[in-house]
Formats: structure tokens, sequence, C-alpha cells
């Protein structure tokens, strides 16, 4: 066990910026959040104002390692920790929910690196971890009968978990009451009653439920939608452990869900009934909750990973079986493990060539530039994206120059973009061929065309798909890097980044 909480620290460890989707855009906010008040460029492009939303989790960490490391080191440190993190919750709950840890965990663990986190969700992923390993306090406390300790410490650490990122804390309020009916049950109550017994027992955990009221109605007009789309629903189960190679994830995929069919048919093993019905109420969830919620989007597919691996973790083998059956599962869940870490380990090494490839861009750009970004993006995307989405969001921690990559999405993220580059935040950044039924994504030969010039010093276009070189033909070329490139617009460059250093 300790080999394989050592071992989930693995692929991180080596790229100097983990190639997860959405991480380098928010490395650009946290520098904003610290700096903003030491840098004058980034006063000049961005407001920031600290409040209480359910969101923050990486966001508070960083804060106090940024005094003692760099703020990417720092991440980095944060990233890293994760998966061990959730894989301790996951061995915790096994354990409590089994009496010991049962081999199943092996299946499970990989789910870690599923795509919540391969997106770069991170204060979710890092809120998924601390459900986890609060599930497995509130299990042990329980057990040996210290529930008003139990009670008392709760009321804290709900908020925590919350405060991390609310899906978390719905995702611990859920699995808590999953075990606490089961054990009403178990003692022969009737099921009005062990319902009754079971929400009075989790009522500490409902403390920040007057908190996320308040944020709601404060978030009111944020975007809700895509009810029930069952076909997104369904191919969130196929993505769950989507990485690089299409073979390798969806058959990793199939594996799994077989053994959660052996683990509901096979008499060699056995199912714990709370984990059982954790996974039930999680699968509820997915199924009820749309996919865009107040302005987040993938509420329901983020929960899809999570779900299988509380399947998973609910079965054991049990007495009917042979040691030569447990022993076989073991040791196919361990080769399982060794092959899923060892190919995110290989893939992460893979994107953090392509980081580094493209941001030698950053040689070329003085600090406190006013960049547009356009990274290429496809309407209908193969299954190993580039990653490279949020990337210019790193020319705002070196730099401290402008990107068009950050949210700004009111009641979740707490920057503002100052005017005139109110309206160039995320998706403004993505450019693609042809157009696409997507909201504010647009084509490259429109974004070029519609750059207001004047409010710009450089335009960096990433990856970007085929254009008509006459749109950038004013434009002086000063980095290519294959189909990338770096240009000042009309040589103007230096004077407006020297503009920028007037008071």
């Amino acid at each position: 066990m300790t080999f394989c909480l050592v071992l989930m620290a693995a692929p991180l460890v080596w790229p100097d910026i983990p190639g997860l989707t959405d991480l380098p855009g928010h490395l650009g906010r946290y520098k904003i959040a610290i700096h903003l008040q030491h840098s004058e460029y980034l006063r000049r492009f961005y407001g920031f104002e600290w409040t209480l939303v359910p969101n923050l989790g990486v966001d508070l960490l960083v804060v106090p390692l940024s005094w003692i490391i760099k703020i990417e080191l720092a991440v980095k440190l944060i990233v890293l920790l994760i998966p061990p993190l959730t894989l301790l919750g996951f061995l915790w709950v096994a354990r409590e929910a089994h009496g010991r840890i049962p081999s199943t965990y092996l299946f499970a663990a990989p789910l870690i690196f599923g795509y919540p986190y391969q997106y770069g969700f991170l204060n979710f992923t890092l809120s998924v971890a601390l459900a986890f390993l609060a599930l497995g306090l509130w299990l042990c406390l329980g057990r040996s009968g210290h529930t008003g300790l139990r009670a008392l410490l709760f009321l804290p650490l709900s908020l925590a978990v919350w405060l991390t990122q609310a899906f978390g804390w719905g995702m611990l309020g859920l699995l808590a009451f999953a075990f606490e009916i089961t054990r009403q049950l178990d003692l022969n109550r009737a099921f009005p009653r062990a319902f009754v017994f079971a929400v009075c027992r989790c009522l500490p955990l409902v403390a920040p439920f007057a908190l996320t009221l308040v944020w709601q109605s404060a978030n009111a007009e944020a975007a809700t939608g895509d009810w029930f789309n069952f076909t997104w629903k369904f191919s969130a189960v196929i993505t769950s452990l989507r990485d690089r190679w299409i073979l390798l994830d969806t058959g990793s995929i199939l594996l799994l869900l077989f053994v959660i069919y052996l683990g509901a048919r096979d008499r060699k093993l056995h199912y714990s009934r709370g984990l059982a019905f954790g996974a039930i109420l999680l699968l509820l969830a997915i199924l009820l909750l749309p996919r865009v919620l107040l302005g987040g989007a993938h509420v329901d597919s983020r929960l899809v990973p999570y779900f299988l691996a509380v399947a998973l973790l609910g079965i054991r083998p049990s007495l009917a079986g042979s040691s030569r059956f447990a022993n076989v599962l073991a040791l196919a869940g361990l080769a399982f493990f060794i092959v899923r870490i060892g190919s995110n380990t290989v893939s992460l090494l893979l994107y953090d060539r392509t980081y580094n490839a493209e941001l030698r861009v950053l040689d070329h750009i003085p600090r406190g530039a006013r960049l547009a970004a356009f990274v290429g993006a496809n309407c209908h995307p193969k299954w190993a994206t580039s990653r490279l989405e949020h990337l210019p969001g790193i020319a705002i921690v070196r730099k401290d120059a402008f990107s068009n990559d950050q949210w700004t999405i009111g009641g979740s993220h707490l920057l503002q973009v100052k005017s005139p580059w109110t309206r160039f935040v995320d998706p403004s950044q993505f450019v693609t061929a042809e157009p696409c039924n997507k909201e504010n994504w647009q084509t490259i030969e429109d974004a070029l065309r519609r750059l207001p010039q004047e409010n710009f010093d450089y335009v960096w276009l990433v990856d970007p798909p085929p254009y008509d070189p006459v749109l950038t033909g004013s434009w002086r070329v000063i980095w290519r890097q294959g189909a990338s490139a770096l240009f000042e617009l009309h040589g103007a460059g230096a004077a407006r980044t020297a503009d920028l250093r007037a008071p």
C-alpha cells in the first residue's frame, strides 16, 4: 500500500508544469491574486477581490506557500499531493467499510487520474480528496461510538470541504448518509425510522447549507442548463479515464465495468452495503444534475469516476471464494494499477515536452505586454487533446502580461478583467478552422480580423489551424515553433510596452 501511495505521485514528479488542461490558466489567476498589489502591470489589466465562495481550495493553499517558494512550485506540490491523498481516503473508507482493505482498491486507484484531474479541476479534485479522508474519519468515529465528538469535529470540517469546493462537500454528505442509513437498517429499523435517524446523525454536515443558499441566490443569474442529457452522461462513463491512447483508456473502463458486474453477480465476491448504496446515490446525482450549474461546466460528468471508484471499493472477496481466486484478483488489480499509472506518467512527460517547446516564446515577450493569444481548437476534439487551451496563462505568471484566457464567472471566480479588455476572457482564446456550434468560439480568421489592435502589443498563435497569411502580413514575426508563432503588431510593441511602464 505504501508503494502504491508513493507511486500515485510519480506522474507529477518530472513535469515543471503538469499537463492538466486548465492548470496554466489557474496559475495565472494565482499570480494575480498574490501579486496584484505589487505589480503595476497586473493592476492595469486585472482586479481581484477575495470573498467567500465554495471554490477556494487551492487558491487559499497557494497563498502561504508562495511566501516560501515560487508559485509554480507551490502549485506543483499541491497537484502532486492530491492523488496520494485521495488514495489514502479511498483506503481508509474501504477499511472502515470492510474491516480490512480489499485488493479491489487497485482497480479504483487509477480513477483518481481520471477526467476531472486530467482536465485540471484542481479545487474539485482537492475537495474530493478531503471528502474521502473526512468520510474515513466519520466512519471511524461512528464505529468507535464517539458520535458526540464527531458532531463537534464535523461542524468545521464540513465547512472546510465546502470552502474547498461545494461538490466535494455534496459527495461527502451523500456517502455519509449512505453509511448511516444502512447502519440503521442493519439494526432492523423500518425504512422511515432509519431515514429519520440517518438524517439526524448527518446534521453536523449540514452547516454549509445556509452558506450554499446565500451563494446560490447571489449567483442566480449564472448559467444553468443541459438537463437530462443522457448521451453526454453515458459518454462521461466511457471517457472517465480519457488521457492519450483511446484503446488503452476505453479498454480500461470496460475492464472496470466488468469487475463491478462480477461484484454484483459472482458469489465469490461480496459488496459492502454502505458503499453500494453510496454508489447508487452518486449515480442518482449524476442522472439528476445538469451539465452546467451556476456557471460551472461538467457538473454531472465530473462525479462519474468517483461513482465508479466507490462501486469498486465496495467489492471484496467473500468467504465463499478460494484464496487462489483472491490472489488472482489482487494480481490483476496490481497489473492494472501499474499499467495505468505508467501510461499516465508517460503521457504527462509528453505533454511536458510540448509545453516546454511552446513556452520558449516567453523569451521574446517583454514584461507587462498586452498579449492576445489564440489557441487552435477542434469542434469535435480527438481523443488525445493538445491541453494547450490555457497555456497562455503562463505569460501572466512569468511576464506579468495580459492574457485573454482567464475565467470571470461570477460567484465562482474572484478575478475581474478591466476595460478595454473586458470581453477578452475564456473562451476568447479558442480558434477553429471552421465555425463551431459552441458559444463564443470563433474561427481563426474571424479572430484575427476582429482583433482591436490598438489594445494589444503581441499576438501569440498557439498551434493554430490554417489561416490566410495576408491577415498577419503587416505584423512582424518574432518567433516560430512549428505552426505556432508570435507577432508584434505594426512594430509598435516596444512603444506600447514602454507606455505600460508609465505611472
